[in-house]
């Protein structure tokens, strides 16, 4: 009875980690992409959603552990209380864990198929671009980056949902134009982080270029607001709708410069990313055209 007054703690502590690991990408990579997948694919079902987040999670979590072994000197600025800089594990226990979650990841991959298990090592090699081999010290190959791990969550999630084993048409324009969009508006996660960017050497986009990197940021949620509307044939309501929505949150960006600001804007621009990430189920059921 001693010994599992003492376990209960314990799991929940371990369960605890776990969440930190991932507590600041559920509304950037979970939601965005079981929702563009529900939005995307040609069909669906409750037992193919559940596979869908429990696989995401799983990668998600093995994404995360991976890129926060070689953050811990920055997060220490930027987000303290997650597991390394707080003390809950150490680096070489995080090391050891992201390479047992690769081999979780792709075994649970292949048991859905070798699409997805595709989906799975891509991402993975991802990771080791830009964890191992620093990619994410550089603006352009970080966004590549970004584009790669979006484009492997995503067709993964949308094969398991729909139990194919390739994407059709519609679902490949959705993952192009996805890819686009992500490589050309994702630096909106770095503002809020550029006081830790700026001490592990990174250089990012907002460091480069202060001034220009804000003028983008209002340029280019409208313009890509006005473009998506058009590729999936939004009606005039709608598609003013999201042009708004597109206009404020490249606003904010340019309006508002300190740390605070900063991290609603980027809260914002999720929401923006996750309005972006539904217009793709006009494609299949035309349920935005007023």
């Amino acid at each position: 009875m001693s010994e599992a007054r003492i376990s209960f703690p314990r799991l929940a502590s371990y369960l605890e980690t776990i969440f930190l690991f991932t507590r600041s990408d559920y509304k950037t990579i979970f939601f965005p992409v079981i929702i563009f997948a529900t939005a995307t694919a040609p069909s669906t079902g409750a037992k193919q959603l559940i596979h869908t987040a429990i696989w995401v999670w799983i990668h998600l979590l093995q994404a995360n552990v991976s890129n926060q072994t070689y953050s811990a000197h920055e997060d220490v600025i930027n987000k303290p209380w997650r597991p390394l800089p707080s003390g809950r594990m150490t680096a070489d226990e995080a090391r050891r864990f992201r390479w047992f979650l690769l081999v979780v990841c792709l075994c649970l991959s292949a048991w859905h198929g070798a699409g997805v298990l595709l989906a799975s090592t891509g991402l993975s090699l991802v990771e080791i671009f830009h964890d191992d081999f620093g990619f994410s010290s550089d603006p352009v190959l970080k966004n590549l980056c970004n584009v790669g791990g979006y484009l492997t969550f995503e067709s993964g999630a949308i094969l398991i949902l729909s139990s194919k084993t390739s994407v059709d048409h519609t679902s490949l324009v959705a993952l192009l134009s996805s890819g686009l969009l992500i490589f050309t508006t994702i630096h909106a996660q770095d503002f809020a982080d550029a006081d830790g960017d700026r001490l592990s050497g990174r250089r990012t986009l907002p460091i480069v270029a202060p001034e220009g990197s804000r003028l983008y940021m209002l340029t280019a949620l409208p313009v890509w607001s006005i473009v998506l509307s058009a590729l999936w044939d939004l009606g005039p309501m709608c598609g003013t709708l999201f042009l708004v929505m597109g206009l404020f949150v490249g606003s904010q960006y340019f309006r508002f410069r300190d740390v605070q600001h900063d991290q609603s804007s980027y809260l914002l621009y999720n929401v923006w990313l996750l309005a972006a990430h539904v217009l793709p189920m006009n494609a299949r059921s035309r349920i935005l055209i007023w």
